[in-house]
Order: C-alpha cells, then structure tokens, then sequence
C-alpha cells in the first residue's frame, strides 16, 4: 500500500492512532512538519480511512501559484470574468464537493486569501470570480505546511483566526534525524516497493555495510532524500562514488563528540540532601528527593552539553539520544537559560 505508515517510533505510532480517530469525523486538520517527511503520506491515510474514499480528493499547492491565478483555482470563475475566462471553470473548492481537498504548503498563502479561505471555512460557502451566485461547498480540508505557523503568527504572517479554524486537528511528524528508529523499516519498505515497480534483473541490492551507513545517517531531506538514495543504490549500485554524490558535504553522520561529564561529584553524586535544611522530618519523601536529584543531574548534563555544542539543539540531541523535542521540554522544564547569543 503507497501510502501506508512506516516505522515503530512513538511519533509514527502516535500519528496511526489520530488518523484511525479522525478519519471518520471531517474535523479541518493541518499536518505540520519539515520537507520530505511524508505530509501528503498521512493526507492520504487520512483520505483513505474516511467515509469520502471514493469520493474526490483534490490537492492544490499553495506555494506554486501567484495571488491571481491560485484565487481562480480554488474558487472558479464564470466565462468573461477576465480577459481570457473564455469558459466558466469550477474551482477546487466546487470539485472537492463531499470529498476531501488538500491545501499543500498553506503557510505560503498570501494574507488576502487567507482571508477568502477564512469565509469559506466559517460559511461553507464561496462565490467564483465574476459571478453574483455562492456555491455551497462540503469539501473535507485538510492543510499542510513545513512553516512554524505559530512564528509566523507571531511575525503577523498568518492569520490567527485561520489558524485555529484549520487546526481542530494538528499533527506534526518528526523530521527522520529524531525518530532513527524508523530509517531500518524504512529502507526495507521501499526496498520490496522499488524491487516491484522497476521490474528489472539488474537492480543492485544494498549490501548491509550500504544499509548500517544510511542507517547513521542524518537525512536533512528526511524521507524523500531516503527514498533518492535507495533508489540511485538500486540502479547504479553501491559504490562510494554513489553515494557520496547524494549525500550532502559535511552532513553525513559521525560518531557524536566525547564531552566529558562536567566532574563525577557534579554528575553522580548532585548535593541534593543537606540536613541543614531539613527543619520537618515530613519533607523527607524518598520520592521527592530522587526527582530534586534526577533534576539536578539532568540540569546539568544537559547544560553541559549545550554549553559545549555552543547551544547546537541538534547535535546535543545526537549527544543526549534524545529527540529534539524531548530536549526543548526539558531546556523548559527545567529552567535552563540560554545565552543571550544562542540562535534559537
């Protein structure tokens, strides 16, 4: 199946469970996350569990097309709207009609069609350039986006009201560098699933020294660049010459960088116990005082590490085997304070 779900990681597992309570409920969802790692994978998923398989599913790329031309797309328009408008033509939102329609890389959308969009989702309806007649529309949308949206609210980028209009649902899938795990049955996946689609005697299979690499590596094109690599090792084999071409220079995985503990006084054996100021015996909860010491080790470690790595959030996630957003909570939870020159 093209569009099933691969991998084992929390987030993927995490993301199966939301589409097969979702699908079945039409709720306006955003998929957020970086290039590459298979937006439109979990659109469809979503597209086939849903009672509108079946019915039209309509994408529009929001980031292809100018102002003028992308607002007749979505919304139609009647013959003699505009020079040229020989014909009417239905727009997407009138195609999608009971089925479901994809709005790809909806942070590129300008601010006046976000507004237009903003009136369709409240009104379920929209009037096609030229015409004096609304078209009632019951399209499923479903939007997708590499943009941190709530920066982009912030900047005044983004509607706010759109926003939560679109987000009754949001999931958001880790870029392959956090969720490693997944690379294994990833690369097994498409494996079988190019064996099957070239059809050719020649097909080099990558031998498991090729595999234990890719496993390693960071893939900053997540999937997609996955999905290249494997393929260009299925056809011109997996010499060294074909696979460097591909990975980007100075990217390729290493071994993370020793750092040295910040001293074993500081790390195994944190002062988190002074009788001095102890004045109620009742304060002694053993469970209390292991979370006061597991805080303090982890305050630690983990400012030593950023304090080593310059405040790089993703090589210390590398260094701590910890995900990128498991890190952003605990520089949180924590308190730890970044220095006034980190780059966030």
């Amino acid at each position: 199946m093209d569009n099933e779900l691969i991998g084992i990681s929390q987030n993927m597992r995490r993301i199966r469970e939301l589409i097969d309570r979702i699908a079945q409920t039409g709720l306006n969802t955003i998929i957020c996350g970086e290039t590459g790692v298979g937006k439109e994978l979990v659109v469809q998923s979503l597209y086939q569990k849903s009672d509108r398989v079946g019915k039209p599913f309509v994408k529009v790329n929001c980031a292809a097309l100018p102002d003028s031309l992308l607002e007749s797309e979505m919304f139609g328009y009647e013959q003699g709207a505009f020079t040229g408008a020989e014909r009417r033509r239905r727009g997407k939102f009138e195609q999608a009609h009971g089925g479901v329609l994809f709005l790809d890389e909806i942070g590129d959308m300008t601010l006046p069609l976000q507004s237009k969009l903003l009136h369709v989702l409240q009104g379920g309806d929209f009037t096609p350039l030229g015409s004096e007649k609304s078209v009632k529309t019951n399209a499923w949308v479903i939007a997708a986006t590499n943009h941190e949206l709530e920066k982009d609210l912030t900047a005044g980028k983004f509607r706010e009201d759109l926003y939560f209009r679109l987000s009754a649902i949001k999931i958001f899938i880790e870029p392959l560098r956090n969720r490693q795990e997944d690379i294994p049955y990833l690369i097994d996946y498409y494996i079988q699933k190019y064996k099957r689609e070239f059809n050719t005697r020649d097909l080099v299979m990558p031998r498991q020294k090729t595999i234990d690499r890719l496993c390693t590596y960071t893939w900053p094109g997540n999937v997609r660049e996955l999905q290249n690599m494997l393929k260009r090792v299925m056809i011109l084999g997996d010499g060294e010459e074909n696979i460097s071409a591909l990975i980007h220079p100075g990217a390729e995985s290493s071994p993370p960088e020793e750092i040295s503990p910040p001293g074993v006084t500081a790390v195994s054996a944190p002062q988190v116990f002074d009788p001095k100021e102890i004045g109620d015996l009742s304060a002694l909860s053993l469970k209390k005082m292991r979370k006061k010491a597991m805080d303090q080790v982890e305050r630690e470690v983990i400012s030593y590490v950023l304090q080593k790595t310059a405040w790089n959030r993703s090589k210390a996630t590398k260094i701590l085997k910890i995900s990128y957003k498991t890190l952003l909570y605990k520089i949180k939870d924590l308190g730890i304070q970044p220095p006034p020159d980190a780059l966030e």
